[in-house]
């Protein structure tokens, strides 16, 4: 691992958002409540926090953080068709909580996959990328509006 002692502690954030594109009739199958294992929205969100707090154990060489919050969101994008996620993580460390962020999303998105791929095992995970980041030395990034 790199050796983090000598920076400062800061509050820290990531933000990071992906996508699981799937057909619309399992889009529709889902927000239906039809699919074979239940709510996948509710169990990947749930799982997407499980992500985050686990991502030493998950990524090697991943500094264990004190977690201060890990807030997983997933929504419906018909245009997609599919499934949207987005993860904020913070912690008051001496390194970055990207990785949890990142973790958080592919670990939701990964867990609606499971949940409906008896339905469509064509979903594919797209877009998994880091959004937002604060703290630490380099301060603030955001990733640029493609428009």
């Amino acid at each position: 691992m790199v050796d983090v002692g000598d920076k400062d502690v800061t509050q820290r954030v990531a933000v990071a958002e992906g996508a699981l594109r799937m057909r619309a009739a399992t889009l529709e199958a889902i927000v239906r409540g039809e699919g074979p294992k239940g709510d996948p929205l509710a169990v990947g969100r749930i799982a997407g926090i499980q992500g985050a707090k686990r991502t030493p154990d998950l990524i090697p060489l991943c500094h264990p953080l004190p977690l201060t919050a890990a807030d997983v969101e997933l929504w419906v994008d018909e245009a997609l068709p599919g499934i949207r996620a987005r993860a904020c993580v913070r912690a008051r460390a001496r390194t970055g909580v990207e990785m949890e962020a990142l973790t958080a999303v592919t670990a939701s998105l990964l867990t609606v996959y499971d949940m409906a791929k008896a339905l469509d095992r064509g979903m594919r995970l797209q877009d998994v990328r880091v959004v937002r980041k604060e703290g630490g030395r380099s301060g603030t990034w955001a990733e640029e509006d493609p428009s």
